[in-house]
């Protein structure tokens, strides 16, 4: 039923339960205008946006996009390669495979390791090198080694996970190796990772030179002609994926390989001097008489530089540098020792140049001699002596003490400290090997800087026969041996004979001409140390085809009260006296000067014989090549 009153109500008019449409348009309107306006303001937004990326600073964000995916890496040039007379490589570059890791681009640097560590052997000197590696890193996103020298099964394995890693290649370079092992440590060197303070030292420059090299010259050659053997760094842009991996590289700036360098050393004659060293310690050296070209320089005991070159274990570095045989330390150069009698020509020489003593000079020698006023007795090794008429030919042939004793109180410190300086004593040869050592050619300001004290004439004896406070190198006995089959011309010795296509200059320190009549007694003594019968090297002329000159030495280790006499059985092994030999050959055309230094070796005929099996080695090769 219809309600009376609703019907009354539609049909008096009443509206205000119908629609206003115009009320409603106005709404829409205002909401239209409003949204308008809105679209308006952020289409103004993105336009501002827009031009703000692609006008105002387009190349400012066009740069830091590129570098998401663009990056510039240096390439390292390959180090220069040492090669010995013959064209024999003593020191080359291997290619080797590299596991490595860029930390940026790895989320969890121990987990990722330890996943590593399930498809390669990964031990803690690996970790404990990569992790140092990783502290002296340049620069970010450098990639640092892990592992060296991948396997092709560990090669294989990585190529199948490689994948699931970030952050995580397998690099080619290059590494340092020493074909010849431990033959030509001491000369050559070996390279090593940069260390800290290597790159603390660097220049800005060195610093862009170093960028894309792990290793540096530590010892020897390698540290000597860094320089040179680095070369120039490269670089190259490549595009990366999103995960850092290499897509391919856009444009490349080859690297400048570091200049070869061909040595004066002879990898055979080496070999001969360190076989004929038979494991005994001491050092060898020979010299190129007419370049001063060093054909030979050995230390014994020696080590395998490789164990260096990607970083060496510290159970490995213990066992060497602990080592009673001291094999890290180049006895060569470094190795400073008592000449003994091995310097006695020269003092003769400069005796004869002073008029110190004569051909015709002859002394008593009843096997010791005494200073005026002094009840000390200098004792000849020779116990019984010389005999009553030795003159200075018998004194360097059969090394008599006792003449030498008279020469040095004659003659005086000063007069010896300046000719003994022609001949090298006292002062380093200048060689291209770093930390060489200068010997010690005593003088009196020497000693008043040094201990306080006044020269005294048994000082003067002592220096005459090459002991007391005297000492040299090795080197230093080979040029000076050298600089007397020259007749006085003091050369340099250099190791490095060409680098690249340029030849090393010979340098000619000092010329020492005296009388050559004097030099013909001097030479003629020489060569009758070891061809007379009575000489102290006649041990070592059998079976000779050249005529050789040299001179015996034996050298003090510990001292001897005036009393007693030297007793081998009684010392230790290691406090038993040094032999040394020095020798030139052919005598009448010079071409190669050897010291030879035996530790404890006592008896100066084995080292003579060391020398005699250089010397031969090499005229035997210098005769097949003429």
């Amino acid at each position: 039923m219809i309600r009376p009153d609703f019907v009354k109500a539609r049909i008096s008019g009443d509206h205000h339960h119908f629609k206003d449409h115009q009320n409603e348009i106005r709404i829409f309107r205002r909401r239209i205008a409003f949204c308008g306006l809105m679209v308006l303001i952020l289409l103004s937004v993105i336009i501002a946006r827009f031009y703000d990326l692609q006008v105002k600073n387009f190349q400012s964000y066009s740069t830091q996009s590129d570098r998401n995916r663009i990056q510039v890496r240096p390439v390292a040039p390959n180090r220069g390669l040492f090669f010995d007379a013959r064209g024999k490589i003593i020191a080359d570059n291997r290619a080797v495979s590299t596991l490595t890791l860029t930390v940026e681009r790895v989320k969890d640097l121990e987990y990722t390791i330890a996943r590593l560590g399930e498809l390669v052997e990964i031990t803690e000197r690996d970790k404990k090198n990569f992790y140092r590696a990783l502290k002296w890193r340049r620069r970010p996103y450098e990639a640092v080694a892990l592992k060296y020298n991948l396997t092709e099964e560990e090669l294989a394995r990585i190529a199948v996970n490689e994948f699931s890693f970030d952050g995580v290649e397998v690099a080619g370079q290059l590494v340092r190796y020493y074909p010849y092992g431990d033959l030509f440590t001491h000369v050559a060197g070996y390279v090593g990772r940069i260390n800290e303070a290597e790159q603390a030292g660097f220049s800005k420059e060195q610093l862009h030179q170093y960028a894309g090299t792990q290793s540096i010259g530590k010892t020897g050659l390698e540290k000597y002609y860094e320089s040179v053997l680095h070369g120039e760094v490269g670089q190259e842009k490549i595009e990366t994926d999103a995960r850092g991996r290499v897509l391919h590289v856009i444009d490349t700036i080859n690297p400048a390989a570091g200049k070869n360098i061909e040595l004066y050393l002879d990898a055979e004659l080496q070999i001969e001097a360190r076989d004929a060293m038979q494991g005994r310690r001491g050092a060898v050296v020979a010299i190129d008489i007419e370049t001063g070209g060093v054909l030979t320089l050995l230390s014994s005991p020696s080590y395998d530089p490789n164990l260096f070159v990607t970083g060496i274990s510290e159970k490995n570095y213990r066992l060497l540098n602990t080592s009673r045989d001291l094999p890290l330390f180049n006895r060569a150069v470094q190795g400073q020792y008592p000449p003994g009698s091995t310097i006695k020509p020269v003092l003769g020489l400069g005796a004869l140049q002073h008029d110190i003593v004569t051909p015709q000079t002859r002394i008593v020698d009843r096997g010791f001699y005494q200073l005026e006023n002094d009840n000390r007795l200098y004792r000849e090794w020779k116990r019984e002596g010389h005999g009553d008429n030795v003159d200075l030919y018998q004194a360097i042939v059969e090394s008599c003490d006792i003449f030498f004793y008279d020469i040095g109180r004659r003659m005086g410190v000063d007069r010896m400290h300046a000719f003994g300086s022609f001949f090298g004593l006292g002062s380093q040869t200048n060689i291209d090997v770093p930390s060489e050592r200068m010997g010690l050619w005593p003088s009196r300001a020497w000693k008043k800087r040094a201990r306080g004290l006044s020269w005294y004439p048994g000082n003067s004896l002592n220096m005459s026969i090459g002991q007391g406070d005297v000492l040299v190198t090795p080197l230093q006995l080979a040029a000076m041996t050298a600089a007397l089959a020259r007749r006085g011309e003091f050369v340099e010795p250099k190791i490095a004979k060409k680098i690249g296509d340029a030849e090393t200059e010979k340098v000619v320190r000092s010329v020492y001409q005296g009388d050559q009549a004097n030099w013909e007694y001097i030479l003629r003594s020489m060569r009758d140390v070891v061809h007379s019968f009575r000489g102290t090297a006649t041990s070592i002329n059998k079976n000779l085809n050249f005529t050789m000159a040299g001179k015996t030495g034996t050298a003090q280790v510990v001292s001897i009260a005036q009393d007693e006499e030297y007793d081998s059985e009684a010392l230790s092994e290691r406090n038993r006296d040094h032999a040394l030999f020095v020798a030139f050959a052919p005598y009448s055309n010079p071409k190669i000067a050897v010291s030879v230094v035996l530790e404890n070796g006592e008896k100066s005929s084995l080292a003579g014989e060391v020398a005699k099996r250089v010397i031969i080695a090499y005229l035997e090769a210098y005769e097949s090549a003429q």
